[in-house]
């Protein structure tokens, strides 16, 4: 059932009143307790001044990272398609699949960057079209060639990726990465240098190498934990700590093996990252990185009016439908923000406040997505308020204590057999027209006697006569 929106209703802040250089006031400004302002929430987030969670930028992977997918096979046509769309969303950059992977990769970034995609953009901060490539002098040619607006360039340091799969110590990787980073610069294109398994790296090496990108002027230093090992206190941590040795912007890139991902995203932008990479339902390599969906879920509470001024977040369920449809996979029913139940009520108590203030148990406006919410009347856990709310919005008139009786009478229903929409609507009109009429036609009628019958029948049979309470059926 589909309820009218109402806006959430904003936290009010309070200013301190307290001069005092001890944390106390003065004896003049002194109010008795009830007069004095409500305290400041313990859930709103204390400002911090390296803090990014109202000032940050996606680089959507979803044409890159979410290539690696297990079902993913993006064709031309379908990643020219995907690309429109994230532009039409308003990510600030997308990254593609490094163009030394294959010759239809290198044809697939040529013809995304001849798009022109970001002319649409109203922002002054112009998103670009990235590739992902290794720290390799070959790669970076060709990457440079495809007339892509930044390169980003990564490669492993933590001992397994330098002992299991390139092969190098770290001081090849600072004269490669020095090497590569030069030429990039040298094209007058954007580039970011990052880490690989950068969570299981030796944080000497990690800062060492950081400090000396930084100082020949990289746009960016890249944060991946690849293996999903971090959890939000070490991403804290380690990009805090960053956050200190180098000047350029912090880009940060989470797996989601451990389920932290968002929590990361999250964290990072607190410790003053300053870029998130997602994909869409975070398909991806394994069980993927930070979704995009889910990331905006996080960031809306955070800061509402920064995240609906740079995303059209309406087209959010259109976007995930496209990707979920390319890589054949259905949306998951608690899925963020466009699972199908993921702004459904159902319990009497929550249907009950609900329709009062929706956020009582609502941290998110489903209309901020272009999304409804939904009271979910035909159960056994239903409220007499859920079920007045669709007595009105059938036009009918019952007063309080007939709409209590004729929720009875579904409850007791609801607990012989599952009911849907069209179940309840029939009972609730044979009810109104049996009180309008004086007549005593029985509710069943009009969902199927039979089949509550037999219901009835199977139940006490597998309970040997015991399961059933004949009082469910006195509504007849």
């Amino acid at each position: 059932m589909s309820i009218p929106e109402n806006s959430l209703v904003q936290p009010a802040s309070s200013e301190s009143t307290m001069n005092g250089t001890n944390g106390t006031d003065n004896k003049k400004d002194f109010k008795p307790l009830g007069e004095r302002p409500p305290l400041r929430s313990p859930y709103v987030g204390v400002p911090d001044f390296l803090s990014n969670v109202s000032n940050f930028k996606i680089i959507e992977s979803t044409l890159r990272e979410g290539e690696q997918f297990a079902n993913a096979f993006f064709d031309t046509a379908k990643k020219i398609e995907i690309a429109k769309a994230l532009d039409d969303f308003g990510v600030d950059y997308i990254e593609l699949t490094s163009p030394a992977a294959s010759e239809q990769s290198r044809k697939d970034c040529e013809a995304i960057c001849k798009l022109g995609l970001k002319a649409k953009t109203q922002r002054a901060d112009i998103w670009q079209i990235l590739t992902h490539i290794r720290c390799h002098m070959d790669d970076a040619r060709i990457a440079v060639e495809t007339g892509v607006d930044g390169v980003d360039v990564v490669i492993g340091t933590s001992s397994f990726l330098r002992e299991h799969s390139h092969g190098k110590d770290m001081d090849y990787i600072h004269k490669s990465a020095i090497e590569v980073i030069e030429f990039v610069k040298s094209k007058n294109i954007e580039i970011r240098f990052s880490s690989e398994d950068s969570f299981r790296s030796d944080l000497v090496d990690l800062l060492s190498i950081y400090r000396a990108v930084d100082k020949i002027g990289v746009n960016r230093v890249g944060i991946a934990d690849t293996v999903g090992c971090a959890g939000p206190r070490q991403v804290y941590d380690l990009v805090r700590t960053l956050r200190g040795v180098v000047h350029c912007d912090i880009e940060t890139h989470f797996h989601n093996d451990t389920g932290c991902a968002i929590a990361n995203a999250y964290t990072a932008l607190e410790a003053g990252a300053t870029h998130i990479d997602t994909s869409v339902l975070g398909i991806g390599e394994r069980n993927g990185i930070t979704p995009l969906g889910g990331l905006m879920a996080r960031m809306i509470v955070a800061d509402r009016d920064y995240v609906r001024s740079k995303y059209k977040l309406e087209k959010l369920r259109d976007l995930e439908n496209l990707v979920a449809e390319a890589v054949e996979v259905n949306i998951p029913f608690n899925n963020y923000i466009t699972g199908f139940c993921a702004f459904t009520h159902k319990a009497g108590i929550h249907a009950k406040a609900i329709l009062a203030n929706p956020s009582t148990y609502e941290i998110v406006n489903p209309a901020d997505f272009g999304l409804t919410r939904y009271v979910h009347f035909a159960s056994r856990l239903t409220g007499w308020n859920a079920i007045k709310s669709r007595v009105d919005q059938l036009d009918l008139t019952l007063t309080d204590a007939q709409v209590k009786d004729c929720t009875a009478k579904i409850k007791q229903l609801a607990d012989v057999r599952s009911l849907n929409v069209d179940d309840v609507d029939s009972i609730i009109r044979q009810f109104h027209h049996n009180v309008k009429t004086g007549s005593d036609t029985p509710l069943l009628d009009s969902i199927g006697r039979n089949e509550i019958d037999a219901d009835i029948v199977a139940k006490k049979a597998q309970s040997n006569g015991n399961g059933v309470n004949e009082d469910a059926m006195k509504c007849c």
